[in-house]
């Protein structure tokens, strides 16, 4: 069974072509790690799945079905969440405030209508024990650690119970330690039938826990296939085009 399945997707910016001819498909609960150099087109094509931009070419389809995103909020309703490298998090507000930013619960009160801030610290703490993450959902994001913090991140995802996540860069600029977290959290959305396209410049962390590899150089997909079958020579061979494809 296929869950995304893009067909010649082309991006052009008048005489600029960003993307050219990419194709490739992704099963459920399937880790797909997107690399290339700066410039490959590599956040071109995920604004495109994420519904950002739409494409110049090509056909993209989603849990069986053709789709045309014209908003990011078209990509979210059919199931597309996106991560991104800087976590858009609010810093003063704790963890449950953050899941919910945006989707706040409210509780009746005679003629006032409030904030259940009981009801989205309880569904938190449920998100924090699916993903078998030790955040608290009462505690201040700007006291925790990188790797809570993309506990949070990825916990907002499963609130609006998607099937493919987006995530830009989740390990850069983190530990050693907290990288191995993420890494976990991350095998624990596979573990529950989640996609998950992962756009990484970490090689160890893309053969760590990535099913397969593909490969944009100058907006061409130059490789997919499986890691077992690849080796970080050969990724970097055809990220600097000392390989022309795999």
């Amino acid at each position: 069974m296929t869950l995304l399945d893009l067909v010649d997707i082309g991006k052009s910016y008048g005489a600029v072509q960003a993307l050219s001819h990419v194709s490739f498909s992704i099963a459920p609960g399937e880790i797909v790690g997107l690399m290339g150099d700066n410039g490959a087109g590599k956040s071109t094509l995920v604004k495109i799945i994420a519904g950002v931009f739409r494409q110049s070419e090509g056909m993209m389809r989603f849990a069986d079905r053709e789709v045309h995103f014209h908003h990011p909020i078209d990509a979210r309703n059919a199931g597309i969440e996106v991560v991104h490298q800087d976590l858009a998090l609010a810093d003063n507000l704790n963890a449950a405030a953050n899941i919910f930013l945006g989707r706040e619960l409210h509780r009746q009160v005679g003629p006032l209508r409030l904030l259940d801030h009981r009801a989205m610290e309880r569904r938190s703490a449920e998100l924090f024990r699916e993903l078998k993450s030790e955040t608290r959902p009462a505690e201040l994001v700007r006291r925790m650690s990188g790797g809570q913090r993309q506990a949070v991140a990825i916990a907002r995802t499963r609130l609006a119970d998607a099937k493919l996540i987006l995530m830009d860069e989740p390990t850069a600029a983190i530990s050693v330690r907290q990288i191995a977290e993420v890494l976990a959290l991350i095998g624990r959305l596979r573990d529950q039938g989640i996609a998950v396209i992962l756009i990484s410049h970490r090689m160890p962390d893309v053969f760590e826990i990535c099913d397969r590899v593909i490969v944009l150089r100058r907006g061409r997909l130059v490789a997919d296939k499986p890691v077992v079958k690849s080796s970080p020579q050969e990724v970097t061979g055809l990220i600097t085009g000392a390989l022309e494809a795999a």
